[in-house]
Protein backbone atom coordinates (compact mmCIF):
# COMPACT_ATOMS: atom_id res chain seq x y z
CA UNK A 1 0.00 0.00 0.00
CA UNK A 2 1.46 3.41 -0.80
CA UNK A 3 2.51 5.50 2.33
CA UNK A 4 0.11 8.32 2.66
CA UNK A 5 1.56 11.62 2.38
CA UNK A 6 0.16 12.99 5.52
CA UNK A 7 1.98 10.66 7.52
CA UNK A 8 5.32 12.51 6.38
CA UNK A 9 5.16 15.26 8.98
CA UNK A 10 8.35 15.02 10.05
CA UNK A 11 11.52 14.51 9.28
CA UNK A 12 13.03 10.61 8.70
CA UNK A 13 16.08 9.56 10.66
CA UNK A 14 17.88 9.42 7.09
CA UNK A 15 17.36 13.37 6.63
CA UNK A 16 17.87 14.30 10.71
CA UNK A 17 21.38 15.30 9.95
CA UNK A 18 19.94 17.92 6.78
CA UNK A 19 19.27 21.47 8.38
CA UNK A 20 17.14 22.46 5.62
CA UNK A 21 14.74 19.34 5.82
CA UNK A 22 14.32 20.14 9.06
CA UNK A 23 13.62 23.87 8.57
CA UNK A 24 11.17 23.49 5.69
CA UNK A 25 9.10 20.83 8.19
CA UNK A 26 9.03 23.62 10.46
CA UNK A 27 7.78 26.21 8.05
CA UNK A 28 5.74 23.70 7.25
CA UNK A 29 3.09 23.81 10.15
CA UNK A 30 3.57 27.58 11.13
CA UNK A 31 0.79 28.75 12.79
CA UNK A 32 0.28 32.52 12.69
CA UNK A 33 -3.05 32.43 15.15
CA UNK A 34 -0.06 30.58 17.48
CA UNK A 35 2.05 33.60 16.92
CA UNK A 36 -0.54 36.00 17.73
CA UNK A 37 -1.25 34.28 20.80
CA UNK A 38 2.33 33.77 22.05
CA UNK A 39 2.64 37.05 21.82
CA UNK A 40 0.25 37.79 24.71
CA UNK A 41 2.11 35.56 27.03
CA UNK A 42 5.63 38.12 26.41
CA UNK A 43 6.75 35.73 23.58
CA UNK A 44 7.82 38.08 20.83
CA UNK A 45 10.86 36.64 19.38
CA UNK A 46 11.98 37.69 15.71
CA UNK A 47 11.52 34.64 13.60
CA UNK A 48 8.77 33.07 15.28
CA UNK A 49 6.60 30.50 13.98
CA UNK A 50 3.48 29.55 16.37
CA UNK A 51 4.88 25.71 17.01
CA UNK A 52 4.03 24.28 20.10
CA UNK A 53 6.64 22.66 22.26
CA UNK A 54 5.29 18.72 22.59
CA UNK A 55 5.33 19.17 18.62
CA UNK A 56 9.07 20.14 18.77
CA UNK A 57 9.15 17.01 21.40
CA UNK A 58 7.99 14.52 19.13
CA UNK A 59 10.46 15.91 16.32
CA UNK A 60 13.19 15.31 18.54
CA UNK A 61 12.17 12.21 18.98
CA UNK A 62 12.41 11.58 15.85
CA UNK A 63 15.40 13.21 14.92
CA UNK A 64 17.47 11.91 18.20
CA UNK A 65 20.49 13.28 19.42
CA UNK A 66 22.98 15.04 16.56
CA UNK A 67 24.94 17.44 17.21
CA UNK A 68 25.78 18.74 13.91
CA UNK A 69 22.38 19.36 13.50
CA UNK A 70 21.32 20.87 16.44
CA UNK A 71 23.91 24.08 15.91
CA UNK A 72 22.98 24.47 12.83
CA UNK A 73 19.27 24.73 13.82
CA UNK A 74 20.34 27.37 16.32
CA UNK A 75 22.37 29.27 13.69
CA UNK A 76 18.90 29.11 11.84
CA UNK A 77 17.64 32.19 13.78
CA UNK A 78 14.35 30.80 14.17
CA UNK A 79 12.94 30.51 17.55
CA UNK A 80 11.53 27.32 17.31
CA UNK A 81 14.64 25.80 14.97
CA UNK A 82 16.64 26.77 18.43
CA UNK A 83 14.57 25.15 20.75
CA UNK A 84 14.39 22.14 18.65
CA UNK A 85 17.89 22.45 18.59
CA UNK A 86 18.47 22.20 22.34
CA UNK A 87 16.72 18.76 22.41
CA UNK A 88 18.29 17.27 20.30
CA UNK A 89 22.15 18.55 20.92
CA UNK A 90 24.63 16.37 23.07
CA UNK A 91 25.06 17.85 26.47
CA UNK A 92 28.30 16.03 26.75
CA UNK A 93 29.85 18.38 23.70
CA UNK A 94 28.90 21.12 25.19
CA UNK A 95 31.87 23.59 25.84
CA UNK A 96 31.39 26.82 27.96
CA UNK A 97 31.80 29.24 24.97
CA UNK A 98 28.95 27.30 23.07
CA UNK A 99 27.29 27.74 26.28
CA UNK A 100 27.80 31.48 26.38
CA UNK A 101 26.84 31.95 23.10
CA UNK A 102 23.65 30.25 22.95
CA UNK A 103 22.53 32.54 26.59
CA UNK A 104 23.31 35.48 24.38
CA UNK A 105 21.45 34.41 21.99
CA UNK A 106 18.19 33.87 24.12
CA UNK A 107 15.52 36.32 23.45
CA UNK A 108 12.63 35.48 25.24
CA UNK A 109 11.90 33.56 28.35
CA UNK A 110 11.11 30.32 27.12
CA UNK A 111 13.83 30.27 24.83
CA UNK A 112 15.68 30.48 27.63
CA UNK A 113 13.85 28.00 30.10
CA UNK A 114 13.89 25.60 27.56
CA UNK A 115 17.21 25.53 26.49
CA UNK A 116 18.44 25.26 30.79
CA UNK A 117 15.52 22.58 31.05
CA UNK A 118 16.58 20.40 28.00
CA UNK A 119 20.02 20.74 27.34
CA UNK A 120 22.35 22.88 30.11
CA UNK A 121 21.32 21.34 33.49
CA UNK A 122 22.87 18.25 31.65
CA UNK A 123 26.37 19.74 31.79
CA UNK A 124 28.65 19.28 34.31
CA UNK A 125 29.31 23.31 34.16
CA UNK A 126 25.84 24.24 34.86
CA UNK A 127 26.65 24.97 38.38
CA UNK A 128 29.39 27.55 37.63
CA UNK A 129 27.73 28.95 34.65
CA UNK A 130 24.78 29.37 37.64
CA UNK A 131 27.15 31.83 39.39
CA UNK A 132 28.72 33.16 35.87
CA UNK A 133 25.60 34.11 33.99
CA UNK A 134 23.82 35.63 37.89
CA UNK A 135 26.19 38.63 37.10
CA UNK A 136 25.68 39.30 33.60
CA UNK A 137 24.01 42.61 32.44
CA UNK A 138 22.13 41.02 30.10
CA UNK A 139 18.39 40.34 31.14
CA UNK A 140 17.67 36.85 29.53
CA UNK A 141 21.23 35.45 30.63
CA UNK A 142 20.91 36.51 34.10
CA UNK A 143 17.33 34.79 33.69
CA UNK A 144 19.26 31.81 32.51
CA UNK A 145 21.20 31.94 35.78
CA UNK A 146 18.11 31.70 37.90
CA UNK A 147 16.14 29.31 35.61
CA UNK A 148 19.16 27.15 35.66
CA UNK A 149 19.46 27.19 39.29
CA UNK A 150 15.23 26.45 39.82
CA UNK A 151 15.92 22.85 37.06
CA UNK A 152 19.32 21.88 39.06
CA UNK A 153 16.75 22.39 42.28
CA UNK A 154 14.31 19.85 40.31
CA UNK A 155 16.34 17.58 38.56
CA UNK A 156 20.02 16.76 39.57
CA UNK A 157 19.62 14.40 42.71
CA UNK A 158 23.44 14.51 42.93
CA UNK A 159 24.01 18.14 43.98
CA UNK A 160 24.54 18.54 47.24
CA UNK A 161 23.08 21.63 49.96
CA UNK A 162 26.16 23.36 49.76
CA UNK A 163 25.38 23.96 46.30
CA UNK A 164 22.15 25.46 46.97
CA UNK A 165 22.79 26.97 49.98
CA UNK A 166 25.15 29.01 47.93
CA UNK A 167 22.67 29.63 45.16
CA UNK A 168 20.35 31.08 48.27
CA UNK A 169 22.89 33.38 49.58
CA UNK A 170 23.43 34.69 45.12
CA UNK A 171 19.37 35.29 44.79
CA UNK A 172 20.14 37.54 47.75
CA UNK A 173 22.24 39.47 46.62
CA UNK A 174 20.21 39.58 43.00
CA UNK A 175 16.65 39.86 44.13
CA UNK A 176 16.79 43.84 43.80
CA UNK A 177 16.82 43.29 39.85
CA UNK A 178 13.57 44.63 38.62
CA UNK A 179 13.65 43.44 35.42
CA UNK A 180 10.77 41.39 34.73
CA UNK A 181 11.94 38.21 33.52
CA UNK A 182 15.13 38.00 35.81
CA UNK A 183 12.84 38.45 39.01
CA UNK A 184 10.69 35.83 37.80
CA UNK A 185 13.43 33.69 36.95
CA UNK A 186 14.90 34.56 40.79
CA UNK A 187 11.50 33.91 42.52
CA UNK A 188 11.05 30.55 40.61
CA UNK A 189 14.55 29.43 41.45
CA UNK A 190 13.77 30.33 45.35
CA UNK A 191 10.70 27.89 45.58
CA UNK A 192 12.39 25.91 43.50
CA UNK A 193 15.46 25.08 46.21
CA UNK A 194 13.03 25.59 49.28
CA UNK A 195 10.91 22.60 47.97
CA UNK A 196 14.14 20.31 47.28
CA UNK A 197 14.67 19.02 50.74
CA UNK A 198 13.62 19.73 54.48
CA UNK A 199 17.01 21.66 55.52
CA UNK A 200 16.89 23.66 52.34
CA UNK A 201 13.24 24.84 53.07
CA UNK A 202 13.92 26.09 56.03
CA UNK A 203 16.86 27.65 54.55
CA UNK A 204 14.60 29.02 51.65
CA UNK A 205 11.57 30.29 54.43
CA UNK A 206 14.70 32.70 55.96
CA UNK A 207 15.51 34.01 52.87
CA UNK A 208 12.28 34.64 51.83
CA UNK A 209 11.32 36.11 54.78
CA UNK A 210 14.68 38.73 54.71
CA UNK A 211 13.56 39.89 50.93
CA UNK A 212 10.18 40.44 51.98
CA UNK A 213 11.27 42.74 54.48
CA UNK A 214 13.29 44.71 52.20
CA UNK A 215 12.75 48.27 50.44
CA UNK A 216 12.92 47.16 46.73
CA UNK A 217 9.64 46.00 44.89
CA UNK A 218 11.26 43.24 43.10
CA UNK A 219 12.71 41.78 46.61
CA UNK A 220 9.07 42.09 48.46
CA UNK A 221 7.36 40.17 45.62
CA UNK A 222 9.83 37.63 45.07
CA UNK A 223 9.81 36.66 49.21
CA UNK A 224 6.12 37.56 49.59
CA UNK A 225 5.21 35.00 46.36
CA UNK A 226 7.82 32.53 47.13
CA UNK A 227 6.30 32.50 50.91
CA UNK A 228 3.34 31.81 49.33
CA UNK A 229 4.02 28.61 48.20
CA UNK A 230 6.63 27.18 50.46
CA UNK A 231 4.31 28.01 53.79
CA UNK A 232 1.51 26.54 51.63
CA UNK A 233 0.01 22.75 53.26
CA UNK A 234 0.62 21.18 50.56
CA UNK A 235 4.72 21.92 50.99
CA UNK A 236 5.08 22.11 53.93
CA UNK A 237 3.24 18.39 54.32
CA UNK A 238 5.75 16.98 51.97
CA UNK A 239 9.03 18.55 53.46
CA UNK A 240 7.96 16.87 56.21
CA UNK A 241 8.66 13.29 54.62
CA UNK A 242 11.98 14.68 53.62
Amino acid sequence: MPRSKKRATYPSREKSGRASAVLRQLRAVHNPDAVAGMSRFGITAPRVLGIAIPVLRLMAREIGMNNRLAIQLWESGIHEARILGGMIADPRLLTSRRMDRWARGFHSWDLCDQTCMNLFRHSPLAIDKCMEWSTSPKEFVKRAAFALMAVLAVHDAGATNEVFETFLRRIERCADDERNYVMKGVNWALRQIGKRNRHLHVRAVACARRLQSRKSRSSRWIGTDALAELLSARVTQKRRKT
